[in-house]
């Protein structure tokens, strides 16, 4: 049995004009993957205020958090397999308020990418990027 603790997370999906706003992580677990802006749930707050949070920080855009819009499981597996962390990530529709997104806190790069264009986009998507995208 591990000892790892699965670890409650958000993760930002803001659409505007068909497109999706996607950052490059500039951390580990998928360091220079491309995903959704998101991190940790602080104790004692709300998923929708940690959406917020998480998309201030890493972008700079204010948003108002709307509804669930799935949960995932995010394994991080060690070089020889074992498992270094377990995320249950809630994806959280967000409508953008204000702001010009820009790479901030483990954010490398951000960009807008139109939905549509996400699988021959080229970029190195995280797991279930596109399936989350089109569900808004």
């Amino acid at each position: 049995m591990s000892a790892v603790t699965p670890i409650p997370a958000v993760i930002a999906v803001v659409h505007d004009q068909g497109r999706v706003l996607l950052v490059r992580r500039g951390q580990a677990p998928n360091r220079n993957r491309w995903g959704f802006p998101g991190g940790k749930i602080e104790p004692g707050e709300t998923i929708a205020a940690a959406a917020e949070r998480e998309l201030a920080e890493e972008t700079g855009l204010q948003a108002r958090a709307g509804r669930v819009l799935t949960t995932l499981d995010a394994l991080d597996h060690g070089p020889t397999g074992e498992l270094r962390h377990h995320y249950l990530l809630v994806a959280v529709a967000c409508q953008w308020q204000s702001g010009e997104a820009v790479a901030a806190s483990d954010a490398a790069e951000v960009r807008w990418v139109s939905v549509n264009d996400l699988e021959t986009s080229g970029l190195d998507l995280i797991d279930q990027v596109v399936e989350v995208a089109r569900l808004v």
